[in-house]
Parts: structure tokens; sequence; C-alpha cells
């Protein structure tokens, strides 16, 4: 028999081989992968019959949104509220989401995405079709894949990319949110660096006023508000610009259950994002870093109707802030400030590298932009 110090030692030097890891995780993964693996077949059938493909793509694209987007829109609220019943976190996330999109539906009639696909005179960079291409439909099983790997990647880019008419509809998407993001760094950077003293002063309390609490679900509700009407457009983008009545039912009925799963759960893997930030569990915290952050996405809502990647808004509020906390602390040594660092750069990593899939798959989708960006990158390496 081994002794236990010998096993321990040899776990640790298996777990150093990538193809062990990979069988490990597989094997775990065996239920999600074999449903992954039906959709992509389902996907391939679906692609003769509109109707179906239609269904098929909402249903995914509804979850898998709300479930990569839940770290940046609901992780803080689930990470401060764990002592909380899953399900009253549920109703009232969920109230809200049929308070949001109703009023959007009535007043745009019928639109549910604040016209984030269409304007006012019915214009749009990302037409419905009823023949859906394969790479379209299966892009929200890549976003529900990349979520089951913890990878912050935006949303936007993933499904609106795939329904875009041209590249125009991509390129003003990505500046949109790279200005976004480095608006959020630096905002969130500056109030958490010169505030941090009198910030962490406060917060090293762990009894904090009950009033924190109120003021906490106040903020998130909001900006669960402004999330939606931010990025539902990207669950929307499978079914026509202008509803009928059940079809918004259905649309609003699903994403309310799809709620429930994300709740039930408590954010599933990706939530890991957000709780290995330095104390994101604090109210008090949670609280000030979403407060920063529906600002951003107030602004950035009524600056322009284009749609924007909430993500990379969210990465860069959290990453400011990480980066500011780790270069204000007492503690010696580098330790934690490469922590930080490697944190920051691994969401950013995940986030580009979700943008490369995205215009791969837009690029399989759509004839017009595969040679779009051929024609650029010929000029590009052309000297």
């Amino acid at each position: 028999m081994l002794k236990p110090n010998v096993t321990a030692k040899r776990r640790k030097n298996t777990s150093d081989i990538p193809y062990l890891n990979i069988l490990e995780w597989a094997t775990k993964e065996r239920t999600f992968l074999v449903l992954i693996g039906i959709a992509f077949i389902i996907a391939a059938f679906a692609t003769f019959n509109g109707k179906v493909a239609m269904w098929f793509g909402f249903l995914f694209a509804a979850y898998a949104a709300v479930a990569n987007d839940s770290i940046q829109s609901l992780g803080t609220f689930i990470e401060s509220n764990k002592d909380k019943k899953w399900y009253v976190l549920w109703l009232f996330t969920g109230l809200i989401m049929l308070a949001t999109i109703t009023f959007s539906y009535v007043y745009f009639n019928g639109d549910v995405t604040y016209q984030r696909l269409t304007d006012e005179n019915g214009n749009t960079k990302y037409p419905f079709d009823e023949e859906f291409s394969y790479f379209q439909i299966i892009a929200p099983v890549v976003l529900l894949i990349l979520t089951r790997l913890r990878m912050p990647v935006s949303t936007t880019f993933l499904l609106l990319s795939v329904f875009s008419a041209d590249t125009s509809g991509i390129t003003s998407v990505v500046w949109k949110s790279v200005s976004g993001y480095i608006l959020a760094f630096v905002i969130s950077f500056l109030i958490w660096y010169f505030a941090y003293d009198a910030i962490s002063k406060y917060f090293k309390k762990r009894k904090f006023h009950k009033g924190w609490m109120v003021v906490q679900w106040l903020v998130s509700g909001s900006l669960w508000s402004v999330w939606l009407m931010q990025d539902g457009a990207n669950i929307a983008v499978f079914l026509p610009r202008q509803l009928e009545l059940w079809q918004f039912i259905i649309f609003v009925g699903t994403i309310f259950f799809g709620l429930g799963v994300l709740f039930y759960l408590r954010g599933d893997k990706i939530q890991e994002v957000v709780s290995e930030k330095v104390r994101i569990s604090d109210v008090r915290a949670a609280t000030l870093i979403d407060f920063t952050y529906v600002l951003l996405l107030i602004y950035k809502l009524f600056i322009s109707t284009v749609p924007m990647s909430t993500t990379w808004v969210f990465l860069g509020t959290i990453g400011g802030r990480e980066i500011a906390v780790s270069l204000s602390r007492r503690k010696k040594g580098s330790k934690h400030k490469r922590k930080a660092l490697r944190l920051i750069g691994r969401d950013f990593l995940y986030a580009t590298l979700g943008l490369v899939i995205s215009v791969a798959l837009a690029s399989g989708a759509n004839p017009t932009i595969r040679n779009n960006i051929i024609d650029y990158l010929t000029n590009l390496f052309t000297f």
C-alpha cells in the first residue's frame, strides 16, 4: 500500500500531464459534452427548417447569453447574497426583467431590444432572415461551451456578428466596446486608487448598516435593467424584429425560467470569475462596483443605439479596481500584484479570444464579411 505522501506526490505528478487533465475534465463533464454533441447534430438538421432553426438558436442564446453575462450583470449580486434563498433572488430579477422588456415591447411596437437591432425607420445592420446558416445556429452553442470553460467572452460579438450584413456591423460594435473598456478601466482605477485608504478603513468593519443591503439591491436591480436594454438584442437576434404577442410571451417566459436555473446553480461555473476577485462578497464593495458599472452603461446606452459588449465594460471596471487595490495595499512583496495582473490578463485574453471566434463564425455565415476580411488581410500583408 502506498504511503499517503507518496500517493499525493503521484497524483500531483499525473495532474501535470496535459492529456490526463483533458481526460479527467471530459469524464467529469461527460453529460454536458453529450448534450453539446446532440446540439451540434440538431443544428445541422435545423438548417433545413427556418422555424426550427429560429427557436433552437433562440433557446440556446437565451440561456447562454444570460449565463455568460451573469458575471457582469448579476455576478456581484449573487456573490454578496449567498445567504439569501435562490428563489428570492430569482423573483426579484425576474420581475425586473419582465418590466424592462415589456416596456420596450409596448413603446417600440413589438421591438424588445430598445432599437438595438433596428432604428426608428426600420433600418438594420443585423437583418432577420427565415433561412439560417449553420454558423448562425451553432453560435449560441459555442457560447455555452465557452461559458462552461469559465471564459467571460462578449456575447454581443459572438451572437450579433453572425447576423451582421457586412463588416461595419462588427467594427462599430468593436470600437464602442473597446472605448467602453478603456473608459471603465480608467474611471474604476481612479476611484479605487485615490479612495482606497478611506474605503478600506470603512469596509474593514465586518458589520455594516442594513441600509447597504437596500442600496445594493436597488443598484443591482438598475444594473440588471440597463443590461437588458443593452444586451437583450443578443437573445432577440434570432427572432423577428417585431414580435407578435405569443412570440413575446415565449421570449420573456424562456428568459424568466432560465434565470431560475441560473440562480439555482448560483451562477454556475463562470461565477468563479467574480468570486476570485478581492473582497467582492462584501456588499459594500459589490455595491460600489455595480454603481460605477451601471453609470458607464447608462452613458453608453444613451450615447448611441449601436450595440456594445457590456462584458468588456465590466472587465474594464473590475480590472481597474483590481489593479488599483493591488497597488494600494500595504502588504510587502509583489505576489498580490502579480496575481492581479494575471487575473486581469487572463480575462482580457479570454474576451479577445471570444472576439476572434466571433469573427470566424461571422466569416463562415456571411460571404461578404469573409471576402472583406480576406481583402483586408491581403492588403495588410502585401508590401
